[in-house]
């Protein structure tokens, strides 16, 4: 019966791709995915990233349509640089709990208390608080944006794990948002130590969003995309991955003679799960859901993402 039932949804899936084919030319569509998608999403996605990557190339394509398979916020940049295109989301569910962990209120009231300090926001975030914001920045380019600045003082939102590791890297005064990753942050020192010791020649490679005393334990710590690069030029045959398992997919494809192994069973973000190869070509068929962003907002929001954009 499981041979069946694997059979019969292998045969569904190349259905699914065949009409996916379909509709990506009628519609001149493009599909970016994040590292964290599905497997099935990151095989027949044209882009695969992280947040910097993915925003270029929202901003850079000739496609009309983009269907982002990702995160909310990921959905709302896309539109944010590209207003003209349509934007779809295989999944309108998919949220981001640290970016729900920051509020303009609250934002604007910080700002108030330190009016000389530049507001630097982690891409991770709403496109209302990018409109509070004077330069977004990625993991992978944080440090670059905060260096840039010429200011003294920085308010950092919303990742405090982040916004903690950012901070080894400047002289700047850094007022931390209390937000941070629920995947990320649940894994603990005692996860470390005991890969460990299942894997004593293992290099163990971490996401600058895991809390600082994980951090402090890895041998290389990076964006995502930093990670898989890392791991491909490396000599070590066997790594220990403190980031969400999707990026799995990436490594292995560039890496297939490397063992991985995931730091934690719990390196699963569910809202980056709930898109799958079926909503995918459902949303291309529906033309739904679509990203709108009010234009009042977008305007803000862009200039804070341009200028992250023109950070080298």
């Amino acid at each position: 019966m499981e041979a069946l039932a694997m059979e019969h949804k292998a045969e569904q899936n190349r259905l699914l791709k065949e009409r996916l084919l379909e509709l990506k030319k009628e519609r001149n569509a493009i599909i970016l995915a994040h590292y964290y998608q599905r497997d099935e999403i990151q095989e027949v996605a044209d882009f695969r990233g992280d947040s910097f990557l993915l925003a270029q190339k929202a901003a850079e394509t000739d496609a009309d349509v983009i269907v982002f398979c990702g995160v909310h916020f990921m959905g709302e940049s896309a539109k944010i640089l590209a207003p003209d295109k349509t934007v779809l989301i295989p999944d309108e569910r998919a949220g981001c709990p640290m970016a729900d962990m920051v509020n303009v209120d609250g934002l604007r009231e910080l700002k108030k208390r330190h009016p000389n300090a530049k507001v630097v926001t982690y891409i991770n975030s709403s496109a209302e608080i990018k409109a509070e914001t004077d330069i977004c920045c990625t993991s992978s380019n944080a440090i670059k944006v905060i260096q840039s600045l010429d200011t003294d003082e920085i308010i950092w939102v919303p990742d405090k794990n982040l916004g903690q590791y950012v901070q080894k890297f400047t002289d700047k005064k850094m007022i931390i948002w209390e937000g941070y990753c629920n995947t990320h942050d649940m894994l603990t020192v005692k996860d470390i130590e005991e890969m460990r010791s299942q894997h004593p020649n293992a290099e163990v490679v971490v996401h600058p969003e895991c809390r600082p005393e994980v951090v402090a334990m890895a041998d290389f710590v990076g964006s995502t995309t930093a990670i898989i690069d890392y791991c491909k030029k490396s000599d070590s045959k066997e790594f220990i991955v403190g980031t969400e398992d999707g990026t799995g997919y990436q490594l292995e494809l560039d890496s297939p003679d490397k063992k991985f192994y995931f730091a934690s069973k719990y390196l699963v973000c569910p809202n980056m799960k709930v898109n799958n190869l079926k909503k995918l070509v459902r949303a291309l068929e529906t033309m739904q859901p679509q990203i709108y962003v009010p234009p009042h907002i977008a305007d803000k929001a862009r200039a804070s993402l341009l200028r992250m954009l023109e950070v080298k």
